[in-house]
């Protein structure tokens, strides 16, 4: 299996959230992890930035934030350059898909958790 670097944009502390989960379930299956979150807390020992951090080597940003708050990270996203963006179940979001294309970056609307246990991450 591949080590893809995954971002897990939304990320959180909260033991009940998907992003939490997710952040467990990709570290599970030997991904590398980086977050960015509201609060700097720390899940499974990645620490969750606030900020936008110029992360290099993403493979895979996983959205977990609704499309208005994704706004503030379309730029960020894009320059990022990953090779996808996996939008989870409440963040479909089509004028983010075309941007994202016209970037040549892959968009996924589906969910991390489901794609790692199906084996199609």
């Amino acid at each position: 299996m591949k080590n893809k670097k995954t971002l897990v944009l939304g990320a959180s502390s909260n033991t009940a959230r998907y992003s939490n989960m997710a952040i467990k379930k990709l570290l599970q299956f030997g991904h590398s992890v980086v977050a960015i979150g509201l609060k700097e807390v720390e899940v499974e020992g990645v620490k969750v930035q606030t900020k936008q951090v110029p992360f290099t080597n993403i493979n895979t940003v996983t959205l977990y934030l609704n499309p208005a708050r994704q706004k503030e990270y379309y730029n960020y996203i894009i320059d990022l350059a990953p090779k996808r963006v996996i939008f989870n179940p409440g963040t479909e979001n089509p004028a983010f898909y075309e941007l994202l294309k016209l970037n040549n970056i892959q968009v996924e609307v589906a969910c991390t958790l489901v794609m790692l246990s199906t084996s199609q991450f």
